[in-house]
């Protein structure tokens, strides 16, 4: 079958490397490959599908359901991979091939992983509900990292991010300030971190599906080793643009931070300066790529905090 890449991939990367870098030209052929390789009969393309990968529903030689992924090797696959068989499915959805180091760089960048309800988010739960599974969700994923990991430290992600946010605020005055509180929030949660735990990444409730072996499972980590407060950040702002359309929006993020914070266990006061420094990050971001609406609502919020 034709593996055509989601609109919404071809644009996420367009606006992620806007010079190419030639993976979707060869995206066909290597779908092509990993599935004769792996015997798999292709159901369907996921539309509309993530924005770093492409994620085709297949069966495996035995009938069984699986899902093939399919990223670039910026949206570092391999480190997915390393974090899903670190967790072992608790909490996160299975791998469904370990291969060994030849396999892994023959098929770079392909995953094989257990087949959740991909239609069926968190999401589509009530917010109050949604929250409290997304959290249950995200505590188990908060373990010891691997002894020898290679994975990327919250210091040292926020760190390239922070470099972005300095020359997005030289060249627009507007957002300068709030730029300079979250860089200063993050200067002062990274002088005394409380732990370092394995965490999602990238963890909202678009992220947690229903399952079969467990009602919800994370899926798409883009794994990083730090304090809990910054994963639970980005669930603060889930459904930003209802946040935003309500009077009393200002307060109920306050409050969400509160209650997510004393779910989990989490100091308040870091979950708030996580959450500014990451809704700062993505609304420079979004307006350097030209996303106004988005980078309007996320500025907003973050000026709530």
């Amino acid at each position: 079958m034709a593996f055509e890449p989601p609109r919404r991939l071809v644009r996420a990367l367009g606006e992620a490397a806007p010079d190419g870098d030639g993976w979707l030209a060869k995206l066909p052929e290597v779908a092509e490959r990993a599935v004769a390789r792996r015997e798999l009969a292709v159901e369907r393309v996921q539309v509309p599908g993530g924005r770093s990968s492409l994620v085709v529903l297949v069966r495996t030689a035995d009938g069984t359901p699986a899902v093939l992924k399919l990223a670039p090797r910026r949206a570092r696959p391999e480190s997915e991979r390393a974090a899903l068989a670190h967790w072992g499915g608790l909490g996160a959805v299975q791998l469904r091939e370990g291969g060994g180091a030849r396999e892994r760089e023959r098929d770079e960048g392909v995953l094989l992983l257990e087949r959740l309800r991909p239609d069926v988010s968190v999401r589509s739960l009530p917010e109050a509900k949604a929250l409290l599974e997304a959290a249950g969700t995200l505590r188990r994923l908060w373990v010891e990292p691997p002894g020898s990991h290679r994975f990327e430290t919250v210091a040292e992600r926020t760190g390239r991010q922070a470099a972005a946010m300095r020359a997005g605020a030289v060249a627009d005055d507007e957002v300068a300030p709030l730029v300079d509180a979250a860089l200063a929030a993050r200067e002062e949660l990274l002088a005394a971190p409380p732990e370092q735990r394995l965490l999602h990444g990238t963890f909202r409730q678009s992220k947690v599906l229903a399952g079969d072996r467990m009602p919800w499972l994370a899926v798409g980590p883009d794994p990083v080793v730090g304090e809990g407060a910054f994963d639970l950040a980005r669930l603060v702002r889930d459904r930003v643009e209802d946040l935003v359309a309500q009077p009393s929006g200002a307060s109920t993020t306050r409050r969400r931070v509160k209650r997510l914070a004393e779910s989990l266990e989490v100091d308040q006061e870091r979950l708030r300066g996580w959450a500014l420094f990451r809704a700062v990050e993505s609304g420079v971001r979004a307006r350097r790529v030209g996303r106004e609406r988005d980078a309007e609502l996320l500025l907003e919020f973050a000026s709530w905090l």
